[in-house]
């Protein structure tokens, strides 16, 4: 079976077990983790420490205030959630709490919570801390430097998400929900904002900087730009998932190259944020290359609401400009595939009919000209990300090649990932690289991020009210044919009104050292650590 057949095979089959998991741990598909069974060798012993190296540090580690890979990476490791997705695939399963029950109306949720869970300072993990975890959230309480509390539990201007929660005694948590919800199930599982933590650590006020969870490892340290260290929690309540190794560090270090060195020297064990120009280096000097298609996209988000690209026109002459297809083949080879689709080609509903707006530089150049259009500004990124291996710089110089061949001068403001999260926030700009990990599995998890109202989520500020509808067309439609004939319009109107261009679906890639067992890199851009051991 191919790489894109099993991924599809394993969206396809958690879409339909979200709703049949039983309330035992860690039920579903087993683990097909790379690197053996996750246990030493007959030859040698475990080692007390696995090192990951990524390419930036975390914007945080407290849930509710990120909305990025690098500190979902940590986060993963340190928290847990009502809900969990398996091993391998978005296949939702029990976790703080059973799977719940609901009521004939889709609107009422209760979960039965799992007694004796504590959390790292010792404090217990009950309904009421979960309560005090997703309550901070919820409107009225709710900060603007929540960006992924809307898209989670949602708001009332868009009557999606939670009403209320609550939590009538220690081991019971209910949640109401204002109209119907297909994905909340799912969201209960995600990596951030729906991880709980420990109401000390959001009561101390320090939560970013000083986590506290009941996950498998416990924080120890953060040195910003160098490393973050993490133990392990010998008390973790899951017994199939006791983390295996004394300690996990996290090590940053931004240059690609220098990841793949200090792989092939032995100073880390694992590496994600690698291109298809490394990968004979990595797998000449023995190690392992983890290979499969990746749940992301990759794109340029327009600035919609201000800037030389508000125009449709503008828009469109922009993608007649640029040959993607060349230019993907060119910068990333055989490890990542023309973007055709906002979501991956093996997630239902893609729809391959679906048609971009197609390479026509004379027309780009003569619109440009008509517009009186001859300069732009993009922003972008430096560090590489999941779902551009290459980062953003040189990805940006390509697109300014065929600009400039249009006609047109682009500057190019380049800041590494954690600065430039924020600059697309405050800064003006007429374009920006951006992309996506999903999070869940569901359509509504790419699909929405063009309605969702914070701009760090929809960085281009596309605004349309039709659009909206749609989405919540698709929150409220059960599973089946008619969402996804509500979601294969919304990829119609992208292809319309180009609020993005369209750029890639990359493979998820990583590499790891021949002495780690059961390493797997989730669909979701996270790499659960408590299951991987290194060989001493």
């Amino acid at each position: 079976m191919s790489i894109k057949e099993m991924s599809r095979r394993r969206f396809i089959e958690a879409m339909g077990a979200v709703s049949v998991i039983g309330a035992t741990g860690l039920a579903g598909c087993g683990s097909q983790r790379a690197g053996g069974s996750g246990s030493a060798s007959a030859s040698g012993e475990i080692a007390d420490t696995i090192t990951f190296a990524q390419g930036a540090d975390p914007r945080g580690l407290d849930p509710a205030y990120v909305d990025d890979g690098e500190s979902a990476k940590v986060m993963s490791n340190i928290y847990d959630t009502v809900l969990k997705f398996d091993v391998e695939s978005t296949e939702v399963l029990p976790s703080l709490g059973e799977m719940p029950d609901i009521s004939d109306d889709g609107l009422t949720y209760t979960f039965k919570i799992r007694e004796g869970v504590k959390f790292h300072d010792g404090t217990d993990c009950d309904a009421n801390a979960i309560v005090t975890s997703i309550t901070r959230q919820l409107e009225p309480s709710r900060t603007e430097d929540m960006p992924y509390a809307s898209f989670v539990f949602g708001s009332e201007s868009t009557n999606s998400g939670i009403a209320s929660i609550e939590a009538p005694d220690a081991t019971t948590l209910v949640i109401t929900l204002r109209a119907p919800s297909t994905p909340f199930i799912r969201n209960m599982a995600m990596t951030l904002a729906a991880p709980i933590v420990a109401p000390s650590a959001i009561e101390a006020g320090d939560s970013n900087e000083n986590p506290i969870g009941s996950g498998p490892y416990k924080f120890v340290s953060w040195t910003k730009g160098d490393s973050i260290v993490l133990e392990a929690n010998e008390d973790y309540w899951d017994e199939e998932h006791k983390p295996q190794t004394k300690n996990a560090v996290f090590r940053i270090i931004a240059e690609n190259s220098s990841r793949v060195t200090a792989l092939n020297n032995g100073e880390v064990d694992m590496i994600d944020g690698i291109d298809a120009s490394v990968v004979d280096t990595i797998t000449g000097a023995g190690n392992e290359l983890f290979d499969e298609d990746g749940m992301n996209i990759n794109y340029m988000a327009f600035r919609n609401d201000s800037g030389v690209f508000t125009d449709i026109e503008a828009r469109r002459a922009f993608c007649q400009a640029v040959n993607v297809e060349e230019m993907v083949q060119s910068l990333y080879g055989d490890y990542a595939g023309v973007a055709n689709s906002v979501m991956p080609l093996w997630m239902a509903p893609y729809d391959e009919d679906i048609q971009q707006t197609a390479y026509d530089p004379e027309a780009a150049k003569a619109k440009f000209a008509e517009l009186g259009i001859t300069s732009c500004t993009m922003l972008t990124y430096t560090n590489v990300r999941p779902y551009n291996s290459i980062g953003g710089q040189p990805l940006a110089e390509a697109i300014q090649g065929y600009l400039r061949d249009a006609g047109v001068e682009m500057e190019i403001v380049s800041y590494d990932w954690t600065t430039y999260k924020t600059k697309v926030e405050t800064d003006a700009f007429d374009c920006c690289l951006y992309g996506w990990v999903g999070d869940n599995g569901d359509p509504d998890n790419f699909m929405n991020l063009l309605s969702d109202e914070s701009v760090s989520m929809n960085v281009g500020r596309f605004r349309n009210e039709e659009y909206n509808a749609l989405i919540q067309q698709g929150l409220e439609t059960p599973d089946g044919d008619d969402r996804d004939a509500i979601y294969k319009q919304c990829e119609q109107m992208v292809a319309d009104q180009m609020p993005w261009m369209l750029i890639s679906h990359s493979k998820n890639l990583a590499a790891y050292a021949p002495s780690i067992n059961n390493f797997y890199y989730h669909p979701t851009g996270v790499v659960h650590l408590e299951l991987i051991t290194k060989t001493a």
